[in-house]
């Protein structure tokens, strides 16, 4: 893999912290999309950049894009609320305040909100009248820690990651003993059947699956406090659509770490980058066996990632206290 300087890291991050975010003219090609592999040219477009649709959060995740109604959606935790961005306008307004300082969000194959709450320690699901149906909230009888990322295979059954962030502190949610461990779960929806796929990860975060929903992606943000712990993300096989196997490291995300990661449907992991130095704060891109192959800077600390626009074909990233966008030339799943 071909080595990028410290000089090239930095210049690329020095020219996404000063430039003017608020829609002045972006150089092209922009120097914030940096090629690390020649297999990530492939997805830049010479005369696109990133560019910030909103700002003015406390902590923006869990972006999710609806094409239906050509908005997306994400979770500003502090604030309590989520906030919608819509394509043909570009205004943003509040679609549900209070959210019980809600995350990670995903659809359903019913073109439904499937929603972590962290105050409620609970999963919902947004019905199209916009009334709340809670999946879960317990599993054999103790309360969930706060459900933190959510993913939806195609048989409608329902992963999620369950770390605790939401009763570590009251900024988030609100400061609780842990009841279970750091688990992901898969859910049946129509049954409520619940059970435990991952047990092995301190904290599992961020999800995705690959193309063929054969694999799943997992963040581990367990060394988010540890010096010199590894930062990590694990790739597990999906067995039968229900349980997962023989887990191993992905990659080692080195001194920066992953939160919220998406796929393309090259197979391609799109992965939030921050928590260490100022340089590796954005977007790192990994090939389908696990090499870097590219990175988007941005001037604040990354937290999760989709796909959306007409084409599946616009990167949304949610950072820090603000929201970014990228139109590249790769696609996201058509599911969800």
């Amino acid at each position: 893999m071909p080595r990028v300087s410290r000089a090239a890291m930095v210049a690329a991050m020095a020219a996404a912290m000063h430039r003017d975010w608020q829609g002045g003219p972006v150089h092209y090609p922009d120097p914030a999309i940096e090629v690390i592999a020649p297999a990530f040219q492939k997805y830049v477009l010479p005369n696109a950049a990133v560019e910030r649709i909103h700002t003015g959060a406390r902590w923006t995740e869990g972006p999710v894009w609806f094409g239906d109604g050509r908005y997306l959606l994400w979770s500003d935790i502090p604030n309590n609320r989520i906030l919608r961005w819509c394509e043909d306008t570009e205004s943003v307004s509040v679609f549900r305040s209070p959210s019980d300082y809600a995350n990670g969000h995903s659809r359903d194959r019913q073109g439904r909100l499937i929603s972590c709450e962290h105050a409620s320690r609970r999963l919902t699901r947004t019905e199209h009248d916009g009334s709340l149906t809670v999946l879960i909230d317990h599993f054999q009888g103790r309360r969930l820690n706060a459900p933190n990322d959510v993913v939806v295979h195609p048989a409608d059954h329902i992963w999620f990651s369950d770390p605790g962030y939401g009763i570590l502190v009251n900024y988030e949610g609100g400061r609780a003993p842990f009841e279970l461990p750091a688990n992901v779960y898969r859910l049946d929806p129509d049954t409520g059947e619940a059970s435990v796929v991952a047990d092995d990860i301190e904290k599992p975060n961020g999800l995705c699956f690959s193309p063929d929903f054969l694999q799943l992606y997992i963040t581990d943000t367990g060394a988010s406090h540890k010096p010199g712990h590894p930062r990590r993300i694990l790739v597990y096989d999906v067995i039968d659509g229900s349980r997962l196997a023989d887990g191993r490291v992905f990659c080692d995300m080195g001194p920066a770490m992953a939160d919220g990661l998406t796929c393309d449907l090259d197979g391609n992991v799109w992965a939030s980058s921050g928590w260490a130095d100022p340089s590796l704060d954005g977007v790192a891109v990994f090939s389908a066996g696990g090499e870097l192959i590219g990175r988007i800077h941005l001037p604040e600390v990354a937290s999760n990632l989709c796909f959306g626009g007409r084409r599946r074909n616009r990167l949304f990233i949610t950072a820090g206290q603000s929201v970014y966008a990228l139109y590249v030339e790769a696609q996201g799943l058509p599911f969800p």
